[in-house]
């Protein structure tokens, strides 16, 4: 019997220890995908800008390549994809998580207004 119990404790550490495995290479692989996005997008925004810029018709000038929504599409539609990706990674229970209901109950009956 001792025998059996000692199984499945080494069974338990080591699936915790597989959960954890994971759980660390979706957020590794949640921040490599923040840099790329980072990197990547300062290199598509700095040829924009230097290509709206030196137009050879003068239309924008660097003030209006700054300003041009054409800058920052890139940055708007993959920041989209990176906020779904947060959201698969980190959950969305991080602003009310699993212990928010319980302390709002807690502090709710501790109130003397009731």
């Amino acid at each position: 019997m001792e025998r059996i119990d000692n199984l499945k404790s080494n069974f338990t550490e080591e699936h915790k220890y597989l959960l954890a495995k994971k759980r660390v290479e979706k957020i590794k692989g949640f921040y490599v995908h923040l840099a790329v996005y980072i990197i990547v997008n300062i290199f598509i925004s700095a040829i924009i800008i230097y290509g709206l810029a030196s137009d050879s018709n003068g239309e924008y000038g660097f003030k209006g390549a700054i300003t041009h929504f054409g800058t920052y599409s890139t940055w708007l539609f993959w920041g989209i994809g990176l906020f779904f990706h947060w959201l698969g990674v980190f959950g969305t229970n991080l602003f009310f998580g699993k212990d928010w209901e319980k302390k709002k109950i807690e502090k709710y009956m501790n109130d003397h207004q009731f």
